[in-house]
């Protein structure tokens, strides 16, 4: 029995399959990444690269990263730190990140020895808490580091943070789930409030 030829309908558009989406992803992936390489090099020359001056392909890895959360190659290098070889964001931008997500955090409590932070997802009503002090530091081994000795109360800030952004949000991180100072144990710039709460400007940074 011979199969009726089936006429093309006017106007039809044939679909990709899943194996020609993949591959238009990624070469529009490649093309990017050569587009960034070629940014990153220019970059890599100046002072706002910082420590990954002169390693275009650090800045280029660090552009990447940043690009798949939505920041701009500049913002990308002033929120992520390349931490034995993978890419990981600040505590302050990963807040940020967090928030702009729609997500809520709040620095309930703020001292040398003690940082209480509590976060909720958007659309949600209960709370989630964190709290790191100096002996649960301690207990880890980490208050005999150099930065835990100079800035206990910013290093709290930032271990609690990692905790609650991954407790909430873990979505947002895009498979950047520690925050930089939690890896490498550097003490980035934070604005430690005198009062207990920061509001969502203050923690973004932006009082305008």
């Amino acid at each position: 029995m011979t199969e009726l030829a089936v006429p093309e309908q006017p106007g039809q558009i044939e679909r990709p399959g899943p194996q020609q989406q993949t591959g238009t992803a990624m070469e529009t992936w490649a093309r990017e990444a050569r587009v960034i390489a070629q940014v990153a090099e220019s970059i890599s020359k100046t002072s706002f690269a910082g420590q990954l001056r002169g390693k275009p392909d650090e800045v280029t890895a660090v552009i990447l990263a940043g690009n798949e959360l939505g920041l701009k190659p500049m913002a990308a290098l002033k929120s992520v730190d390349i931490i034995q070889g993978t890419p990981a964001l600040r505590a302050h931008a990963m807040r940020g990140l967090v928030q702009a997500a729609g997500h809520e955090i709040e620095l309930v409590e703020s001292t040398p020895e003690n940082c209480l932070m509590r976060g909720r997802r958007k659309g949600a009503d209960a709370w989630q808490e964190v709290e790191w002090t100096v002996q649960r530091a301690a207990q880890l081994g980490l208050t005999g580091k150099d930065q835990w000795k100079k800035q206990p109360q910013t290093m709290l800030i930032a271990r609690a943070t990692g905790e609650l952004c991954r407790l909430i949000a873990s979505d947002v991180l895009h498979g950047m789930p520690y925050a930089a100072e939690e890896l490498a144990g550097i003490a980035h710039a934070e604005v430690v409030p005198d009062r207990p709460a920061l509001t969502v400007a203050q923690l973004t940074g932006d009082d305008d």
